[in-house]
């Protein structure tokens, strides 16, 4: 089995976007989409927005990164937003940041909650809410047909790989922002090893259903 190469950036907006957009043309160079982990209720007009747009029109692929990244308040203990939601609540949260990218001409079906955690009662949301695509800390879930494919995430750098494409299966790379561009070798030189075992580039809407929607602005 050939294995398969997803690599996502979130952080987009809160670091300057420069190094975001080195990042992106090295991958590009390489044949290798991004998958853009967006939070809604972060986004604002300008440069970063402006980027985003025009990466999606050239092919990478837009994320839901949960809504707001506020710690869960049901939760007794510091929890990512996501964590240990019921599913009332993450149903709620999912609307508002449809809404949230509706107003700025973005939509999606494809979601990764902060810190890659989700609840049993948000997978029930996202399903309710006709997302297609989840993507955790573990692996990656066709929303639609419930199939899971085990592949943690990992940053920049060799560790893990070997095993990962012996098996033929996907190797997820995930970047923040924030780390560039600092982490930009280690996760460029982590690309170069996968491609160079012919694995096939994708981005979180194509792995697993061929969304659509993940590609797409309205403008």
């Amino acid at each position: 089995m050939v294995a398969r190469l997803v690599v996502s950036l979130s952080g987009i907006g809160s670091a300057p976007v420069g190094p975001s957009s080195e990042l992106a043309g090295e991958l590009g160079r390489r044949g290798v989409p991004l998958s853009l982990l967006l939070a809604p209720a972060h986004v604002r007009r300008g440069e970063a927005l402006d980027w985003v747009r025009s990466r999606l029109d050239g092919g990478d692929a837009l994320v839901q990164h949960g809504f707001d990244h506020r710690d869960d308040p049901f939760a007794l203990r510091r929890r990512a937003e996501f964590a240990v939601l019921p599913a009332h609540e993450a149903g709620l949260r999912l609307v508002a940041a449809r809404a949230a990218f509706a107003r700025h001409g973005l939509a999606t079906d494809v979601f990764a909650p902060p810190s890659w955690v989700v609840s049993p009662g948000a997978l029930l949301a996202l399903a309710r809410h006709r997302f297609a695509v989840c993507a955790d800390l573990a692996g990656v879930r066709d929303l639609r047909t419930d199939r899971y494919v085990e592949s943690r995430v990992r940053g920049g750098g060799p560790k893990g790989l070997a095993a990962a494409l012996r098996r033929g299966g996907v190797v997820r790379i995930g970047v923040d922002a924030a780390d560039l561009p600092g982490l930009r070798g280690a996760v460029l030189g982590a690309v170069d090893v996968v491609l160079a075992h012919g694995a096939d580039p994708t981005t979180y809407a194509d792995l697993m259903t061929g969304s659509d929607l993940g590609r797409l602005t309205r403008r």
